[in-house]
C-alpha cells in the first residue's frame, strides 16, 4: 500500500501497508537548511514566501525579515513555539536514537507492564526503543460491520462472522482469534501497569470506548494510564502511532501519558452503549455536548457518523470521497484511490487496505454499477492467471456514479446490500 499507516495487525483484515508517511525523526542541519532557503526567497519577494512569512508576523514585511525569523516560520510551522523549543525537541531524539544504537536505553517500564494497542503496528518499534513489558493485541474493528447490543458470546459470533464474510477469512479463523483476545482482557489485572497506546481515529477511538466500558466493569487493582495522541510535533499529516520510530514512541511515553480516570471510564461506558444503539440519537448528544473525557473521541465519533447516508446523495462519507477522487483523478487503480484517502482526502483517515477493498465490494452490491472494475491496461489475461491484486485492479467512473455523486440519483435508490454503522443498519430499496 503506497499510502496507509504500518500495518496495525499482521493477523487481522485491519492491517494497513506500510507507507512513506514522516516518522517524526527531524533533521536539525534539515531544518536550519530549510530556514535559509526562506530567507533566500524572501529575499527574492517570492510570494508563498511571503504568505508564510504573514503566517506568523502580522506587520513583518520580507525586506526586513532575517534568520531568526524564517527559523521561527519553520518552527512554527513543524508545530514549535519556537525555533529552541524545536531544536530541544531535535536533541532530544537525537540522543534516544543514539541510546538505541548503543543499547544503553534508560529503564521506561517493567516486566510488570501491559501494553495495550488495537495492532501489533508499534509491537517491534517498542522494543527497539527499550520497552520490556508485554504486548497484547485487541483488534476488533468496530469501525466497521455490525457493533449489536447483545451478550458476550453472541456478540462475538456475529463480529466473527462479519469479519470473515467481510475479509475472505475463515469462519473458524476469525472466531478463534476475536475469542483469544476477548478471552486475554480479564486477566490485565494479573499486570501491576498497564498503558492503552491509542491515536485519534475512528478504529481507534470505538475500540477505546469498549475498552473503557470493560476496565469500568472489571476494574482491575492496577494503574491504569492512557497515551491518545492526535498530534505529533514535526509531523505533518499525523496518521497514527504506528509510522512513528521508536525515539518518538519514547516522546509519546514521555509526553502523552496520562492516568485514567475514573470520568474517562463513565464517558467509555456512554459511548460504547451509544455506538451500539440502532439510531444515532445518542451519539448525536454525546457529539452536541462537543466535551468529552477521553481525548479524541467527539472528532472520532464525528468521523464515524459521516459514515451514514448522506440525505441528498445516499453516500457515506468514503463512499463519497472514493467517488469524488475517481471523477477527479480516474480512471485510476484501487490503490491509488486509497492512497488520495489516506495522504490527502479523508480528513481523519481510519480505514486499513482490505477494509477499504470492503467498502468498494459492497459499493458494487448496486442494481446498477457506480465504477467498472478491469484489469490495469498492461495486463493480458491469460488462462492460467493468477487473480489481479485488488490493489491494481482500475476503476473508472459509471454514469450512475457520476448521477449519485451530483445528487441526481440516491445511492439508495440502486444499493442492494446492507451494511453498518456500529449498531445501525443501513440498507437501499433494492436491498432483501
Amino acid at each position: 500500500m503506497s499510502a496507509s499507516r504500518a500495518s496495525k495487525s499482521k493477523n487481522t483484515p485491519n492491517a494497513r501497508r506500510k507507507s512513506p508517511v514522516f516518522d517524526g525523526r527531524l533533521n536539525l542541519e534539515q531544518q536550519r537548511k530549510r530556514a535559509k532557503e526562506l530567507l533566500k526567497a524572501l529575499y527574492h519577494q517570492d510570494p508563498t514566501a511571503q504568505q508564510r512569512l504573514a503566517a506568523y508576523f502580522q506587520t513583518k514585511t520580507a525586506d526586513d525579515a532575517c534568520l531568526a525569523d524564517a527559523q521561527y516560520v519553520i518552527a512554527r510551522e513543524n508545530g514549535f513555539a519556537s525555533w529552541p523549543k524545536l531544536k530541544s525537541h531535535i536533541d532530544r531524539i537525537t540522543e534516544h536514537n543514539r541510546q538505541i544504537a548503543s543499547g544503553h536505553i534508560p529503564t521506561l517500564d517493567d516486566q510488570t507492564t501491559l501494553h495495550l494497542r488495537c495492532g501489533s503496528d508499534i509491537a517491534h518499534a517498542l522494543k527497539l526503543a527499550g520497552f520490556v513489558g508485554d504486548f497484547l493485541e485487541f483488534a476488533d474493528p468496530f469501525c466497521q460491520g455490525p457493533v449489536p447490543d447483545l451478550p458476550l458470546p453472541q456478540f462475538i459470533e456475529t463480529r466473527a462472522r462479519f469479519i470473515a464474510d467481510a475479509y475472505d477469512l475463515e469462519f473458524k479463523d476469525a472466531l478463534a482469534r476475536l475469542h483469544r483476545e476477548y478471552a486475554a482482557l480479564p486477566r490485565l489485572g494479573d499486570y501491576d501497569h498497564v498503558v492503552l497506546w491509542f491515536e485519534h481515529d475512528s478504529y481507534d477511538q470505538l475500540i477505546l470506548a469498549f475498552l473503557l466500558d470493560f476496565l469500568a466493569i472489571l476494574r482491575p487493582k492496577t494503574r491504569l494510564e492512557l497515551i491518545a495522541v492526535d498530534h505529533v510535533p514535526g509531523v505533518k499529516r499525523f496518521i497514527g502511532l504506528g509510522q512513528l520510530s521508536p525515539e518518538l514512541l519514547i516522546w509519546c511515553w514521555e509526553n502523552a501519558r496520562q492516568p485514567i480516570t475514573d470520568d474517562m471510564l463513565l464517558a467509555g461506558q456512554e459511548c460504547w452503549a451509544a455506538i451500539r444503539a440502532p439510531a444515532p440519537d445518542a451519539l448525536n448528544a454525546i457529539i452536541h455536548r462537543d466535551i468529552s473525557a477521553i481525548p479524541g473521541m467527539i472528532p472520532a465519533l464525528k468521523r464515524h457518523l459521516a459514515e451514514l447516508p448522506d440525505p441528498q446523495t445516499g453516500l457515506g462519507l468514503t463512499q463519497k470521497l472514493t467517488l469524488q477522487i475517481l471523477a477527479k483523478h480516474g480512471p485510476l487503480s484501487a490503490g491509488k484511490i486509497f492512497a488520495h484517502l489516506m495522504q490527502t482526502d479523508d480528513p481523519l483517515p481510519y480505514l486499513g487496505d482490505m477494509m477499504f477493498w470492503h467498502v468498494l465490494n459492497d459499493m458494487g452490491n448496486a442494481t446498477t454499477p457506480l465504477f467498472d472494475i478491469t484489469p490495469p491496461p498492461a495486463h493480458t489475461p491469460q488462462p492460467t492467471s493468477k487473480p489481479i491484486p485488488w490493489p491494481d485492479r482500475m476503476l473508472s467512473l459509471t454514469t450512475t456514479g457520476q448521477n449519485i455523486l451530483n445528487g441526481s440519483l440516491s445511492f439508495l435508490d440502486v444499493y442492494t446490500g446492507k451494511r453498518w454503522v456500529g449498531g445501525i443498519g443501513i440498507t437501499g430499496k433494492g436491498s432483501h
